[in-house]
């Protein structure tokens, strides 16, 4: 049975003042779109007119919308996982004298696993079949979104099993320092999956073949020789066979470090706008933002795995929930389920370092390409391509954004002749 004292209290205040904040920031940017979004900055009218700026505010409404009620509905799920009872009886079903704790914890995160994945999956169809659809953005078919969903599930099974596997193990037979093991194993993991990811996991879903105009692809390694870089390679993913959407991106790291262009941007972007978002993609790595990045995450997983440590053998953390003894298992599913709603309040602090980095690589690539005309009209083609929302809100960018607000960031942009 449930106890409602401090810790419950505390939690579901916290809980409450997320899924307040969360609805209150979408409602104020739909609101801001609403009363600013009829108007097209000036930044973007040369390509902007005023019937795509109402397809761009209304893809913008739908997608958040909907992202919204998604958001509410698995936090309710969460909600009702946690408060009901649900988990003291199937921890009773599963009996922890049967197997063992590791086994047994295997069973309980694998079935929880299970149901929120099983939940989640009409809010995905949801969202590929018809916001996208509707949108112009999708070309998956259901068999290719089936297929992505059983590659994924395996993948997820497979990594996160055995990184499930070492934790349990860790923290039964670990001792007093299982946190400083665990911390480190999971830090070397990350590792090897950002190492794995570009040469294992991608080629699973896309095909990244080498850029195939040779003038291009001249100009491109020219271009990474001026900067002394070295990486396995610059390639051409399908992007367009899943979505019309458009990106680019730096992965990996060591020798598997390569950067990675969609077939959508390289169809519709000029050689010179490729040129400059690939300067952008190469200022992330010579800035070293992907090993501050790291750095960061590493010692955020210290700090967290230390908490861990404490909270862990809290006799109040069980018994707030309906447990009558420790169960180290549990006891890593509820610390999680407790973290997440505080954790969300780091999200501006996290969005402020992402654009910080992002203003440095946007720096780097006006110093490489001596101008600032292919940035800015790269950043206005994806601004278009993708349907990006031209007119946010200052909080709500403030609070969630990875990027800097492409107006503001294309009126940064400026050389002389700009």
């Amino acid at each position: 049975m449930v106890q409602l004292n401090y810790l419950l209290l505390t939690f579901l205040a916290v809980y409450g003042l997320r899924f307040v904040s969360e609805l209150l920031l979408n409602r104020l940017n739909i609101s801001y779109l609403r009363k600013y979004g009829a108007t097209v900055p000036e930044v973007f009218r040369d390509l902007v007119d005023q019937e795509k700026l109402r397809k761009i505010s209304a893809y913008t409404a739908d997608s958040d919308h909907f992202s919204t009620i998604a958001t509410m509905a698995n936090q309710g799920l969460s909600l009702v996982i946690i408060l009901s009872g649900f988990l003291p009886w199937f921890v009773r079903v599963i009996n922890p004298s049967s197997f063992g704790l590791i086994a047994n914890g295997f069973i309980f995160f694998a079935v929880l696993s299970i149901l929120t994945s099983l939940f989640r999956i009409p809010f995905s169809i949801y969202d590929t079949f018809v916001i996208e659809e509707r949108y112009g953005f999708n070309r998956m078919t259901l068999k290719m979104w089936v297929l992505d969903l059983f590659k994924s599930t395996a993948i997820l099974v497979l990594l996160g099993g055995l990184l499930l596997w070492a934790l349990l193990t860790l923290v039964v037979h670990g001792g007093n320092a299982w946190w400083v093991w665990a911390w480190i194993f999971v830090g070397l993991f990350e590792l090897l999956m950002l190492w794995l990811f570009p040469v294992v996991i991608a080629p699973l879903f896309n095909k990244f073949e080498p850029i195939e105009d040779r003038t291009l692809e001249d100009r491109i390694k020219t271009l990474m020789e001026r900067v002394g870089l070295l990486v396995k390679g610059v390639f051409r993913m399908d992007a367009s066979k899943r979505s019309k959407h458009t990106n680019a991106y730096f992965t990996g790291i060591g020798r598997s470090k390569r950067i990675v262009l969609f077939d959508t941007l390289l169809a519709s972007h000029t050689e010179e706008e490729v040129l400059a978002v690939l300067a952008h993609e190469i200022g992330h790595w010579k800035r070293k933002h992907v090993f501050k990045q790291i750095l960061f995450l590493e010692i955020f997983s210290l700090v967290v795995f230390y908490g861990a440590s404490i909270i862990l053998n809290w006799p109040l953390l069980y018994q707030t929930f309906g447990f009558q003894e420790v169960i180290p298992y549990v006891g890593l599913f509820l610390i999680g389920v407790l973290l997440r709603p505080p954790g969300y309040f780091l999200q501006p602090l996290e969005s402020a370092i992402s654009r910080k980095f992002e203003r440095e690589a946007d720096d780097f690539a006006l110093e490489l390409m001596k101008t600032a005309g292919p940035m800015r009209n790269a950043l206005k083609r994806l601004a278009v391509d993708n349907l990006a929302n031209l007119i946010p809100h200052p909080l709500y960018a403030w609070f969630y954004y990875s990027h800097p607000p492409l107006a503001q960031r294309i009126e940064r942009l400026r050389t002389p002749e700009n």
